[in-house]
Formats: C-alpha cells, sequence, structure tokens
C-alpha cells in the first residue's frame, strides 16, 4: 500500500491522530530502522493520545466553565484560603470517597477561581463535570417545566461526577 493510500485509509477509518503521526513516525523508524512491531507501537500511542485529547477537549467543553482558571494563577497570598487543603481538593480524591466540598468565604475571596480551578483540573483528569450559576441552573429548571420536560438536566447531572454551584448566596 503506497503513501497515500495508508493516509486515505487512516481518514476513513477517522484516525486523525494516527494520520497526522505517520510522516514523523515512519521517517523515524526508516532512519533508525525500527522494527514493524515498534513502528505499530507509535502509530497506536499517537492514536491513544489524539483520542485521549479529543475525549479532554469534550468534557471540557460539556463542563461549560465560564473562564479558564488555574491554581498557578490564585494568589495564596492575597487569600485567607487554606492553601494545602485547596491543593488537595485540586487532586480531585473527593472525587473517588464521593464527598462533596463547599467553598465559603466573603467577595473576592476567589472561591469561583478556585472552584473552576479544582473543578477543571478533575475534568482533565477524566472527571465528567458541570459549572453553573445558580441562578442560571434555576432558571433553566423552570424553563424545563414550562416546557414539560421537568427532569431532564437532573437526569443528566446525575450522570456527571461533579458539579459546581457558584454563586449560591
Amino acid at each position: 500500500m503506497e503513501r497515500q493510500q495508508i493516509l486515505e485509509a487512516m481518514s476513513t477509518l477517522k484516525l486523525a491522530g494516527m494520520r497526522a503521526a505517520y510522516d514523523e513516525i515512519i521517517g523515524e523508524a526508516t532512519k533508525r530502522r525500527h522494527s514493524v512491531q515498534q513502528v505499530i507501537g507509535e502509530l497506536l500511542r499517537a492514536r491513544l493520545a489524539d483520542n485521549q485529547a479529543r475525549s479532554t477537549t469534550y468534557r471540557m467543553g460539556k463542563a461549560r466553565f465560564p473562564l479558564a482558571r488555574t491554581l498557578a494563577e490564585f494568589d495564596f497570598a492575597a487569600s485567607p484560603v487554606n492553601e494545602a487543603l485547596v491543593r488537595e481538593l485540586h487532586q480531585g480524591g473527593f472525587l473517588a470517597t464521593r464527598r462533596n466540598t463547599v467553598l465559603v468565604g466573603g467577595t473576592g475571596t476567589g472561591k469561583s477561581h478556585l472552584a473552576i480551578a479544582i473543578a477543571a483540573n478533575c475534568v482533565r483528569s477524566g472527571a465528567r463535570g458541570r459549572f453553573f450559576n445558580t441562578v442560571d441552573l434555576v432558571n433553566q429548571l423552570e424553563a424545563e417545566a414550562r416546557i414539560g420536560k421537568t427532569g431532564q438536566l437532573a437526569g443528566q447531572l446525575v450522570r456527571a461526577d461533579l458539579v459546581v454551584f457558584d454563586e449560591l448566596g
């Protein structure tokens, strides 16, 4: 099979990651005289990496975070939060134990920033999450009730690993 036919077959089979890495992997394999198994292994690794990246992008989109926030951007010195506890939450261990986490504090203490940073890291690690401004959630639930589809959103949230309710107060 010629190169172009191989690339077309990869496109037809929706092997985008493998297709994108094909020339580099084949070039390296030719230069270093890799075995067929090594080449196939590298192509499969490229496919797996592409799948993982697409899955993470999809989950991040479904989560609907209003802004991109990271823990690295948070100024712990300017806020009275417990840094060690926040870093522990950031690792997502509370998901495995199915524990709730509530961030409480005054205006400007960074609750929203931290909630987004923690949730986004959990989603990047494989969790399914969803972010809501509480007023927007209530409006969506009321709209759902008006059109006779009560429980549809609740059904979606039951399948989520993590739900963030912002601006609860």
